[in-house]
């Protein structure tokens, strides 16, 4: 079951990652021979119009095949028309054509992530009630704040002030810049421990609203669609940070073995997600494995973008490069490059994948 769903997850992904390169391409006038979902051996393809659909054996991508993306001296739908041409397109148009991609995942995590908040509501970064005579009252804290920065970070939404406070040891000061009537106030509260609850804690809560789409809930507001929107934007900025920083650790070699992930762990992690929902209910685990995807595909969009030969990034770069220089890097450099990229991607895909078995065998 975890294997069926994490095909289904990777593969609605992969076809909205695809589906942007494909109606980009086609609203510039190129022609698409082939729109594949998976890669390796052809289980199975169709024509229709132009295009053939192909259905392949391994489902770890996929790709849209433009005319003269590869080769302008073939074209399977007959004699060669330049007009129809990806590398006869102006530099915008194919930049255009490259980044649709990415922006789909984007699109897709946007709408995934404003599904969960409409469900499920959200907490926001303003204090609700506050524990009498605790750490936060005694700092001055009053109900109504909202809270600015953590530590002298800009503070947009609840997950940010959680992920500023984690940074630091849990009895560590913590320095706020709450808003009160319009004012900036600078506050600096020392976690106090709490026999009840076992841990250091501040001694207030948050305020939150309920979804758009779920029951009332006593004691709190329901959302308007414009907060739904803006955490929802806020939410995208917070993957898109973590998802960066956890690339650039990667790249830098600053994540230990077990801290990395391929295929096969994001698999297992689909199981368990799963299964976590499946204890509460069906509701539940539908909740998780939208929540994961949403994530996943802000991911992929982002490892899309950076400037690696053989991805989405690595064609931009270049693409930018040929808008700056006013000509083209030499196709056969370019695809050297490409080639070269995409030897490495394999052999870190191969070493990916022996990392995961490692990691499930000692789990």
């Amino acid at each position: 079951m975890s294997i069926i769903i994490a095909i289904i997850v990777f593969s609605i992904i992969i076809i909205v990652h695809e589906l942007g390169h494909f109606f980009a391409a086609k609203s510039c006038g190129i022609l698409v021979e082939e729109f594949s979902v998976g890669m390796g051996p052809l289980i199975g393809s169709k024509k229709i119009g132009e295009t053939e659909y192909s259905l392949r054996a391994l489902p770890i991508g996929g790709y849209c095949k433009m005319l003269g993306e590869e080769d302008d001296d073939e074209n399977s739908g007959g004699e060669f028309d330049p007009s129809r041409s990806y590398t006869h397109k102006t530099v915008m148009q194919r930049i255009a054509v490259i980044f649709a991609g990415p922006a789909m995942n984007f699109v897709l995590a946007f709408v995934l992530v404003f599904i969960l908040l409409g469900m499920n509501g959200f907490l926001l970064p303003q204090v609700k009630s506050v524990v009498e005579n605790g750490p936060a009252y005694e700092a001055g804290i009053e109900p109504g704040d909202r809270i600015d920065r953590v530590n002298g970070e800009k503070i947009w939404i609840y997950q940010d002030y959680s992920s500023a406070v984690s940074a630091k040891s849990a009895d560590s000061p913590v320095e706020l810049t709450i808003s009160r009537d319009g004012e900036k106030i600078d506050v600096t509260v020392t976690p106090g421990y709490s026999e009840e609850h076992g841990r250091y804690m501040l001694g207030f809560s948050f305020d939150g609203r309920y979804g758009l789409f779920s029951e009332e809930v006593e004691g709190f507001e329901r959302s308007s669609i414009l907060e739904t929107v803006k955490t929802d934007i806020g939410m995208m900025a917070y993957f898109v940070k973590s998802v960066v920083v956890g690339l650039v650790r990667l790249f830098t070699l600053q994540v230990r073995a077990n801290e990395v992930s391929g295929p096969i762990g994001i698999i297992d992690t689909i199981g368990d997600t799963y299964e976590a929902g499946m204890a509460y209910g069906i509701a539940d685990a539908v909740m998780n494995l939208l929540a994961l995807s949403a994530l996943l595909s802000t991911n992929l969009g982002v490892l899309n973008l950076f400037p690696i030969p053989a991805v989405d990034g690595g064609k931009l770069a270049f693409l930018f490069a040929e808008g700056i220089r006013k000509k083209p890097v030499d196709p056969e450099i370019e695809g050297r490059i490409h080639l070269g990229g995409f030897v490495l991607l394999m052999g870190f895909m191969v070493f990916i994948a022996f990392n995961d078995i490692v990691n499930l065998v000692l789990r």
